[in-house]
C-alpha cells in the first residue's frame, strides 16, 4: 500500500527491516550490561515447568531462550527457504552451474576462518576444539544488515549471500553433528528422514494444498529437536517440499513466503535479536581482548570470511566460465557481510568450551568480529551499489496481490490473476 503521494509508508521500505533489527541489537545489548541483565538471563533461562527437551543425556531444559531459538527461528528458516526455493526452480540458479557458485563460496569460508582460528591458537591444543566458531554466517542477522541498503543491492548479489549463509548453515549444522554432538537419538533421525521423504513424495503426487506440508513440517521439526540435531532445520527442509506451481498456473510457494514475510521481519527477526545480541561483558579487560582465542575468532570472521569466500568463488567462476554475481567491489562488500557470525558462532562456542573463563574471549571474539564485519561490509557495499531501484516482476506481484488475500492457507481451487 502507498499513500496519495505515491510513497510507501515507513513499514512498507526495504530498510525498515535492518534498522528495526538493529535497534532491537542495540536494546539487547544495552539490557544485558544494565542492573537488569541478570533479571533478563534468569527470565530467558529458567526452565519451564520443569520440562525438557530431548531424551536422556542429550535432555536440555525448556526455556524462552530454547523456545525461540529452536521453535520461532524455524519459520524464518521457512521463509528464506522457500525463497531460495523460488529463485532455484524459476530464477537464476536453475542453472547448477550457478547453484555451484555459493556452494563453492561457502566451502571457503568456512576453511579460511578455521585455518586463521587455529593458525592463532596452535601453540595451546586446548584451545582447538574451537576451531569452528568463525566458519559460521548468521543468516538473520547478515541478511537484515543487507537490507538497511534497500533496493540499491542487486538481487542476484542479496540471492548469493542468502544462498551463501543457507549453505554456510547447513555446513555448520553438519560440523556440530560430526564434532560436537555426543548425544544422537538414531530413532529421531530415522523419524525426521521419514517425515522429510513423505512430503517428498507428496510434492511428486501433486499434493499442492499447503496444509498436509505444514502439518509434517511440524512433525519434522519434533523429530529435529529429539534427535539433538539444530532443529531449525526442518525450516529449510519443509520449504524444500512446497509446491512451485499448482493446476491453475499459480504459485503456493510465493503465496506462503510472502504471508510470512512481515511476521519474519517485524516480529521474528527482532525478538531473536533481543534474546541473541546482547552479551555480558562485565568482569572484561584488555587481557581479554588480546586473547587467542578473541584475535582467533574475530580475525577469522573480519578476514577469514571474505578471503576464504572471494578466492572460492572466482575460483569456482574460473572453472564453471561463468561471471560473479556483482563487481569486485559488490563482492568484497557482501562476502565482508557474511562475517556477521552472531548466534551460530556463539552457539559453537559455548559447545566448545561452555560457559567456563573460555566463554568470555569467544564473546568479545564473536561480538567485535560480526560488528566490524557488519560495519565494513555496509561501508562497501555504500559505495559499489548504484541508487537503483528494484524491479519486481508483473508475475510476482500478481501473485503477492493473491497472498495477501488467502495468506499462508489459502484456497489453492481460487482463481488465478492471468499471466501476462
Amino acid at each position: 500500500m502507498v499513500g496519495h503521494s505515491g510513497a510507501k509508508h515507513w513499514w512498507e521500505r526495504d530498510t525498515t527491516p535492518g534498522f528495526i533489527l538493529v535497534t532491537a541489537t542495540i536494546v539487547s545489548f544495552l539490557l544485558l550490561n544494565s542492573a537488569y541483565g541478570e533479571y533478563i538471563h534468569h527470565l530467558l533461562e529458567s526452565q519451564i515447568n520443569g520440562l525438557s527437551v530431548g531424551i536422556g543425556e542429550g535432555a536440555h531444559p525448556l526455556n524462552l531462550h530454547v523456545i525461540i531459538n529452536d521453535a520461532l527461528m524455524v519459520i524464518f528458516f521457512l521463509y528464506v527457504g522457500l525463497e531460495l526455493k523460488r529463485e532455484t526452480v524459476e530464477g537464476p540458479f536453475k542453472n547448477p552451474r550457478e547453484a555451484a557458485l555459493p556452494m563453492a563460496g561457502a566451502l571457503g569460508g568456512m576453511i579460511a576462518p578455521a585455518l586463521i582460528f587455529v593458525a592463532f591458537n596452535a601453540h595451546e591444543p586446548a584451545y582447538l576444539r574451537g576451531w569452528a566458531i568463525p566458519a559460521a554466517t548468521d543468516i538473520a542477522f547478515a541478511i537484515g544488515v543487507l537490507s538497511l541498503l534497500g533496493p540499491r543491492v542487486p538481487g542476484g548479489l542479496r540471492l548469493f549471500l542468502l544462498a551463501l549463509a543457507i549453505i554456510d548453515d547447513l555446513g555448520a549444522i553438519l560440523v556440530i553433528a560430526f564434532f560436537y554432538s555426543t548425544h544422537l537419538v538414531g530413532w529421531a533421525l530415522g523419524g525426521a528422514a521419514v517425515a522429510f521423504g513423505v512430503m517428498l513424495l507428496m510434492n511428486r503426487a501433486g499434493v499442492k494444498s499447503l496444509q498436509p506440508y505444514w502439518l509434517l513440517g511440524l512433525a519434522l521439526w519434533g523429530f529435529m529437536l529429539i534427535s539433538g540435531v539444530h532443529a531449525t532445520i526442518a525450516g529449510v527442509l519443509t520449504a524444500m517440499t512446497v509446491p512451485m506451481r499448482d493446476k491453475n498456473g499459480g504459485s503456493p510457494l510465493i503465496t506462503a513466503e510472502h504471508a510470512l514475510k512481515n511476521w519474519v521481519q517485524f516480529a521474528i527477526m527482532p525478538i531473536f535479536a533481543l534474546v541473541n545480541a546482547g552479551v555480558a561483558l562485565h568482569g572484561a579487560g584488555v587481557v581479554t581482548l588480546v586473547h587467542s582465542i578473541t584475535l582467533g575468532v574475530a580475525l577469522g570472521l573480519v578476514f577469514g570470511k571474505p578471503l576464504g569466500i572471494m578466492l572460492a568463488s572466482y575460483l569456482a567462476c574460473a572453472v564453471l566460465k561463468q561471471r560473479a554475481p556483482g563487481t569486485t567491489l559488490q563482492m568484497l562488500g557482501v562476502t565482508m557481510l557474511a562475517g556477521i557470525g552472531f548466534t551460530m558462532s556463539l552457539f559453537v562456542g559455548n559447545l566448545a568450551f561452555g560457559s567456563g573463563d573460555l566463554a568470555t574471549p569467544v564473546r568479545f571474539g564473536v561480538l567485535g568480529g560480526s560488528f566490524v564485519s557488519a560495519v565494513l561490509g555496509l561501508a562497501v557495499l555504500s559505495i559499489a551499489c548504484s541508487k537503483s531501484s528494484a524491479i519486481v516482476s508483473s508475475e510476482l506481484s500478481a501473485e503477492e496481490e493473491l497472498a495477501e488475500q488467502h495468506g499462508v492457507l489459502e484456497d489453492i481451487d481460487a482463481p488465478r490473476p492471468p499471466k501476462a
